[in-house]
């Protein structure tokens, strides 16, 4: 190397950035053709792109038939978006080239970025022929796989990948095995692998899916561990919070639970998801109020939040709160929400209300979703006695009784329809 460029080196490695490009910079017009190709290389390592792609063009255009300049110069138009001359310079690499794997892989990568899934993987494929035990080509395949959702075939490349690398371009191997395993619902197996990719490098995208992994295999404590691990690291990562608070939930941690998702909120205070799991943790720690609060915000957030709307509906019944539930529903319904157990929820508070014709009218919607759920038989049965229709309430009472021989209530209702003789 020129002894010009090791100084000029040196000068950038010690701080003195503008004093080392300066000196690159007035040698560079003098410099051999080899060593011009090493500045293009330290100014493309230093975030200058632009820099190395005008030495580099006019380099390619002196020696084409240079294959690994070829690739470079393919990378840096890659780098500059310039796609479709980046492809023409690929493909003008021949088969019998060594480098011609290396500019499979370049224009695999390319028409990838273009959404031609299947067009990268042909050439993979290809590229897998030619170099059938290269990890680098496994792991391409793996990504490519994975970003389309095909999680088995993911899977095996990055199993093949990792039986020979542990990092791959930056990219932690175990990682994407992980992550593929637990997207294909292997959760148990996804497990063993994060705990290798955090052994080999622990960063927060690898501990956030170690600790949502370990809550869907159903280890809230690992989740605990792993989410409170990156918390610390990064507690901007607002993702973790929600996981979290669940996890905490599910061992019966009620008021970390409600804590972490406040934390969360405080956070991000647009995920309603993160409202839901406050309110929910409020509930079980006796903040009713607080739990309505967050309920509201949750649906101010989303109005059509089906869950906040139910879970706050079942606190207005604990309550007895009916004006609300019937308010809350109809506030719902007007942004184009609609669920049969509304029909339900509002039949049973327009009765308590005196309303009989509403609950009549919500009872008879009900009925078309739940005509085989024996909560809502029997409580539509009473409401039909109430209203002394007796000879409509009857065959949901003994449709009952098939299935409940010994419930008593049921077996008195029927025999009081029948002694007093309604039946015609």
């Amino acid at each position: 190397m020129n002894t010009s460029i090791q100084e000029a080196i040196k000068l950038v490695e010690a701080g003195h950035t503008e004093s080392g490009l300066k000196k690159l910079s007035d040698i560079e017009p003098v410099l051999h053709d080899e060593d011009k190709a090493i500045v293009a290389q330290l100014y493309y390592e230093w975030g200058m792109v632009d820099k190395a792609i005008d030495i580099i063009s006019d380099l390619y255009e002196l020696y084409p038939e240079e294959t690994e300049l070829t690739c470079f110069y393919a990378e840096l138009l890659i780098e500059t978006d310039n796609e479709e001359r980046a492809i023409s310079v690929l493909e003008t690499i021949p088969e019998t080239d060594q480098a011609y794997p290396e500019s499979l892989l370049l224009l695999a990568d390319l028409y990838q970025m273009q959404g031609l899934y299947e067009v990268s993987e042909q050439k993979l494929l290809k590229a897998k022929t030619i170099v059938p035990d290269e990890p680098v080509i496994h792991f391409a395949l793996g990504e490519l796989y994975f970003t389309q959702g095909a999680y088995a075939k993911a899977t095996r490349y990055f199993q093949e990948t990792a039986c020979e690398k542990a990092m791959i371009g930056g990219v932690n191997v175990y990682q994407r095995l992980a992550e593929s395993l637990s997207s294909s619902g292997e959760f148990e197996e996804a497990l063993k692998w994060y705990e290798k990719a955090a052994k080999e490098s622990i960063e927060p995208h690898t501990l956030f899916g170690f600790g949502l992994t370990a809550l869907k295999a159903g280890s809230p404590k690992t989740a605990i561990k792993q989410l409170t691990e990156l918390k610390e690291m990064d507690p901007t990562y607002s993702s973790l919070y929600k996981p979290l608070a669940q996890s905490y939930e599910e061992e019966g941690l009620y008021e970390e639970a409600y804590e972490t998702a406040k934390e969360g909120i405080r956070l991000d205070e647009f995920t309603k998801e993160l409202y839901l799991s406050a309110a929910k943790s409020a509930l079980k720690t006796k903040r009713l109020s607080e739990a309505k609060t967050l309920l509201s915000e949750a649906l101010a957030l989303d109005p059509g939040y089906l869950e906040a709307v139910f879970t706050l509906l079942s606190l207005h019944l604990e309550e007895e709160d009916f004006e609300s539930m019937i308010d809350l529903v109809q506030e719902v319904r007007k942004y184009g929400e609609d669920d049969p157990k509304f029909s339900w929820f509002l039949a049973g508070a327009y009765t308590q209300t005196e309303e009989y014709d509403k609950a009549r009218q919500e009872y008879e919607k009900a009925l078309l979703h739940y005509q085989k759920n024996e909560d809502f038989l029997f409580e539509y049965a009473k409401f039909l006695l109430e209203e002394g229709r007796q000879k409509e309430a009857l065959p949901y009472l003994k449709e009952l009784s098939n299935h409940h021989p010994a419930y008593e209530e049921i077996q008195e209702m029927i025999f009081r329809i029948e002694d007093e003789n309604y039946l015609e």
